[in-house]
Formats: C-alpha cells, sequence, structure tokens
C-alpha cells in the first residue's frame, strides 16, 4: 500500500514539475501580461502564484513519496 500511493505522489510531482512551468511560458507570451508601460498585470501576477503553489504542492508530494519509500 505504501508503495502504491508513493508511486501516485511520485507521478503528482513528475505532473506538477512537467505541465506548470510550460504553462508558465505560453501565458509569459500573452499580451495581457503587460499594460501600456511594460509593467506586470494582475493577469500574470496571479498565474504566477498558481504555478509557485503548483510546484510547492509538487515539492511536497516528492517529499512524502520518500518518506513513504522510506517508512515502507
Amino acid at each position: 500500500m505504501h508503495i502504491a500511493l508513493a508511486v501516485i505522489l511520485f507521478a503528482n510531482a513528475l505532473f506538477n514539475i512537467v505541465a506548470w512551468p510550460q504553462f508558465l511560458r505560453r501565458v509569459a507570451k500573452d499580451p495581457r501580461t503587460r499594460d501600456d508601460a511594460g509593467s506586470a498585470t494582475a493577469f500574470l501576477r496571479v498565474h504566477v502564484v498558481l504555478v509557485v503553489i503548483a510546484l510547492a504542492l509538487a515539492a511536497a508530494s516528492l517529499i512524502g513519496g520518500v518518506v513513504l519509500l522510506a517508512a515502507g
């Protein structure tokens, strides 16, 4: 059971590490990310926060998977 749960946590971490930075690269190319003066807009800031949270969850999943493997 521990191994199965660890695999799920590793899969979650891998998905977040692969998918979210790609998403942020696409968002950064969107014209809504900068205003006329070149400053970051709320659109960009919200998406950066989403990516940071997703990567923090990926790190937590990775740590949780390692702990489960060590305990099992």
